[in-house]
């Protein structure tokens, strides 16, 4: 196992450990969601209180992502060092208390640094967590990465109706996200205590600090790409479509987002027992289906009825594909940590540069164009599902990893 990046045990853990492990390695889920969801609903404040413009905004808004592509092969290295558990609690720690700097940044060369480093903390612990969980499904037997991102959405939702309450209340933002983040770095504290405590052996070299990533995570990435490219395309575009091309009132046209979070969120806390079901392959084959039926009744819709049941689709359908997609990196090839990381770097690229350009192609053509393009990554979903079924990594300790349905084609 010389160089893989991801620790394992001396051990193999107990059935009472792995229970417990796989609940605390959903609540880090929950915990890196809610951090996520308490800044989103703060931007307009910060954005107030630095004094720049929409275009500056953007352009710090950039940031999270450069930071987290720069640092996230970082992880596997860390996890070596000092042990996945030991890794996973400090870095959540630092991305939690991050949290804080976008709100203590006077201006936008202040911000710009805080982002980065908002980013860079986040990508890191990001990748380890995805780590972790995929050993502990490996430890397991039975599929637990949608769920573990089902809690990420949740924590999501979770942050960001505190944030909107505290927004609503006019809450002085350094004052909120201090104590969010106060509270989040010991409910992160506890949480890492549960994991699986995986060191690696004497002789295993560690990981290189750079490196590209694996052919085999690239193309796993590319399936993650395309549904991050849809998530994003549902959650910045779905509200202002209904305004704009079907001429919803405001409220209606909010909700439309809300319920495309709801229908993600609910999708993937149900998707374990479809995996287990019908395989990881075929999930996602059914999956970009229905997707890509959800963009058609958004490319044709006519009422507003129409757009949302497009909408609800298009979650649905790709609710599960990034957490199989990181799963698969995990078991592609003899470093999983840097495999992870390669697919994460893509999927957040992914993100960064959906949002412009659904709105370069409407300025060029029309929304409606833009989501003929989602239509489309999402009918790549079914072209390109076969990907996510790989060889099976060995657990320690000479029991199989995950297998059966989970990799069934």
């Amino acid at each position: 196992m010389a160089g893989t990046g991801v620790p394992h045990s001396v051990l193999p853990p107990s059935n009472s450990e792995l229970r417990r492990a796989r609940w605390a390695v959903a609540l880090v889920f929950l915990v890196h969601g809610s951090v996520t969801g308490n800044f989103a609903t703060r931007i307009p404040w910060i954005q107030d209180h630095t004094g720049i413009s929409a275009g500056q905004l953007g352009l710090a808004l950039a940031f999270p992502a450069i930071g987290a592509s720069l640092a996230m092969p970082l992880a596997g290295r860390i996890s070596h060092r000092f042990g996945a558990r030991s890794a996973l609690r400090g870095l959540l720690a630092l991305w939690t208390l991050s949290l804080l700097l976008p709100a203590l940044s006077p201006g936008l060369y202040a911000l710009c640094p805080a982002l980065l480093v908002y980013g860079a903390t986040s990508g890191m612990s990001d990748v380890a967590m995805n780590a972790l969980g995929v050993e502990t499904e490996d430890r397991l037997s039975k599929p637990i990465m949608s769920g573990l991102h089902g809690m990420w959405s949740a924590g999501a939702l979770l942050g960001s109706a505190a944030g909107t309450v505290a927004a609503h209340a006019e809450w002085d933002a350094r004052l909120h996200l201090a104590g969010a983040a106060l509270v989040l770095t010991l409910l992160g504290a506890l949480a890492c205590r549960g994991v699986l405590d995986l060191r690696s052996a004497p002789e295993e070299h560690p990981p290189p600090r750079f490196a590209l990533p694996p052919k085999s995570a690239l193309l796993i990435g590319a399936i993650g790409f395309c549904a991050v490219f849809a998530e994003g395309a549902g959650l910045d575009w779905s509200a202002v479509y209904l305004r704009d091309e079907l001429g919803t009132d405001a409220g209606l046209a909010a909700a439309s987002t809300t319920a495309f979070a709801c229908t993600m969120t609910v999708a993937r806390l149900a998707g374990d027992k479809v995996v287990a079901r019908f395989g990881a392959v075929h999930t996602v084959r059914a999956g970009g289906v229905l997707a890509a039926a959800g963009g058609l009744l958004i490319v044709l819709a006519r009422h507003p009825a129409m757009a949302l049941g497009g909408f609800g689709l298009m979650g649905l359908g790709i609710a599960v594909v990034v957490p199989l997609a990181f799963a698969a990196a995990g078991r592609s090839g003899p470093a999983p940590s840097q495999a992870i990381a390669g697919v994460a770097t893509i999927t957040y690229t992914s993100g960064l540069i959906a949002p412009s350009a659904i709105g370069g192609i409407a300025q060029a053509t029309s929304l409606t164009m833009s989501f003929v393009l989602v239509t489309t990554l999402a009918c790549g979903l079914v072209v390109g599902a076969r990907v996510l079924r790989v060889p099976s990594r060995t657990a320690s300790g000479g029991a199989p990893a995950v297998t059966g349905d989970l990799e069934r084609s």
